[in-house]
């Protein structure tokens, strides 16, 4: 019955739907090639930087008339940590066959989510515990029947059926599931006891190459600064190249695609290697509080239901230098986004007030685990229960129209039925997600707001271009991915193409208009989805 009611809403929105708002696509060009720019030093939260970047975004948010969000601030403080792994020696493999040397950087990238001065491993055995997944509701427990208290596993990084076709397999195939990402795998190691956690980095099913593991992992890492300094947490975590995983496997007289094959199986059982690993290096701490941003188009008649766009400001600062450039600009990832925010903003404000409010919100620390979202959704400045939905942004399309819209982990809420009307009246068409295995659903803003039950869109243009067809749209991505993501290389480019961007914003803002023009909308999430329950005890709450 709810699912009729929320068709019947759809067909009777029809002309609010199809409302074509100007997206600037000057503003796209200034916000993006201004907060890209090297006067901005890649956006580092708790830098120098950061306080240019927020009275940047906060002027423009001015500009295009909306009020402070948070109680007549525009910002809301995050506090963090940051911890910085210095004087890093190399690690040393000990046991079977001649000791191993491992250098930081170069064979592994090691650090910690502890806040303490120093980390010292010794004599920590290690153990190969396949994907370290553990899922009751799946029948799988990779650390059945071994004790890692103490000890440092070796982890597989995505599912072990990433490499399936389609959904098919209990980890819904070629599609990533939360049980692959990193965060998870470190967080499942620690329950464990675990006093290392190392992955072995593999470029497909990480789906990005050694070179970002560097960029990302290394120099100063930010963390939310909470009560007990997260020593509940393993000592040490980080990854191996896959190279240097061969070799000590080889040294425990194991393989690595002998053993990977055998932790794809429901059943298997971890393998102790017979090696010890040590090592340790200082840390120096400083705590701090990075800014979200927050403005708000207040609503007419229903002021305290909030519809939401959110989109990161931060990138990765300064980093590794590539010939003499040590600034990771982020112009794509996410000055774009910003600047579609921005966009936004401004074509919302000229239409007017809604009958719900509209809020913007530009947040911190994306890149060191969607800390800032996380922050605010655990601490919202509107009630989640008030929060109707909306979208995402994170790297707008600057590659030109594109025939497909994809939404990124399909399948899991009514909000995709407002987009995909949206997108067939545009004249395109819902494409499948071209690299399912990346997990991106879970690598972004709206993650933070739907594990916390509010439905946001994550979707934009797909990879079937109008000039030059699937072909041309998957190399542009895989050119992206390897040449400029995460790299000083992603700059502004005056000769991008905004117009599939213009496409994609336009459905967001109707989305949007629609969701905050009709009071009487909720959607949730099928019935199907993880988020389901969450979702309707926080409504339930806030009646």
């Amino acid at each position: 019955m709810r699912r009729l009611l929320l068709l019947s809403l759809l067909l009777s929105g029809t002309a609010i739907a199809q409302d074509k708002p100007a997206i600037s696509v000057d503003t796209l060009k200034t916000v993006t090639q201004t907060l890209s720019s090297d006067a901005y030093e890649g956006r580092g939260p708790t830098t120098p930087a950061e306080e240019k970047t927020v009275a940047y975004i906060i002027d423009r948010f001015k500009q295009a008339g909306l009020k402070p969000g948070n109680h007549g601030s525009w910002t809301q403080d995050v506090p963090m940590v940051e911890i910085n792994a210095v004087d890093v020696q190399p690690f040393t493999v000990s046991g079977k066959g001649a000791p191993m040397s491992l250098a930081y950087r170069r064979d592994m990238i090691v650090g910690t989510y502890r806040v303490t001065p120093r980390i010292d491993l010794k004599n920590s055995e290690l153990v190969f515990v396949g994907y370290g997944i553990t899922a009751p509701e799946k029948g799988w427990d990779d650390y059945a029947g071994v004790d890692v208290r103490g000890k440092t596993v070796v982890i597989l990084v995505n599912d072990p059926d990433w490499q399936n076709p389609g959904r098919d397999g209990p980890f819904e195939g070629r599609a990533m599931t939360w049980y692959g990402r990193w965060p998870y795998k470190y967080e499942n190691a620690a329950k464990h006891g675990a006093a290392g956690a190392l992955i072995v980095h593999q470029t497909e099913p990480a789906a990005y190459p050694w070179a970002v593991v560097q960029s990302s992992w290394t120099g100063p890492q930010l963390e939310m600064d909470e009560p007990g300094d997260h020593k509940d947490q393993s000592q040490l975590v980080g990854w191996l190249q896959q190279s240097v995983a061969e070799r000590l496997l080889q040294a425990a007289g194991r393989d690595l695609a002998t053993l990977t094959k055998a932790a794809q199986t429901r059943g298997f059982k971890a393998v102790p290697l017979g090696l010890t690993l040590s090592g340790g290096f200082t840390n120096t701490i400083r705590r701090q509080a990075s800014k979200n941003v927050i403005g708000v188009l207040p609503g007419t008649t229903a002021p305290d239901d909030y519809v939401l766009y959110s989109a990161h400001w931060d990138h990765l600062g300064h980093c590794d230098a590539v010939d003499g450039d040590d600034i990771c600009n982020g112009a794509l990832d996410n000055a774009s986004g910003v600047a579609g925010l921005v966009a936004l903003a401004e074509a919302q404000g000229k239409a007017g007030p809604a009958k719900r409010s509209i809020a913007f919100l530009a947040v911190t620390a994306e890149e060191r685990g969607l800390l800032g979202s996380a922050y605010y959704a655990q601490h919202p400045i509107f009630p989640l229960g008030r929060t109707v939905g909306g979208v995402n942004m994170d790297g707008l399309n600057v590659t030109g129209r594109s025939k497909d819209f994809v939404l990124t982990g399909q399948g899991k809420s009514e909000i995709e039925d407002l987009a995909k009307r949206l997108v067939a009246a545009q004249g395109r068409y819902i494409g499948a997600e071209p690299n399912p295995e990346r997990g991106s659903y879970y690598r972004s803003d709206h993650f933070s707001f739907a594990k916390l039950g509010v439905p946001m869109l994550a979707g934009g243009s797909g990879q079937d271009k109008v000039t030059g067809g699937v072909a041309a749209g998957k190399a542009a991505t895989e050119d992206y991915v390897a040449h400029r993501y995460h790299k000083p290389s992603d700059e502004y480019d005056p000769r991008w193409d905004w117009s599939g961007a213009v496409e994609d914003l336009t459905i967001y803002y109707q989305l949007g208009r629609e969701l905050a023009d009709r009071p009487g909308l909720w959607p949730n999430w099928y019935p199907t989805a993880e988020f389901r329950g969450l979702r309707d005890q926080s409504r339930k709450n806030a009646q």
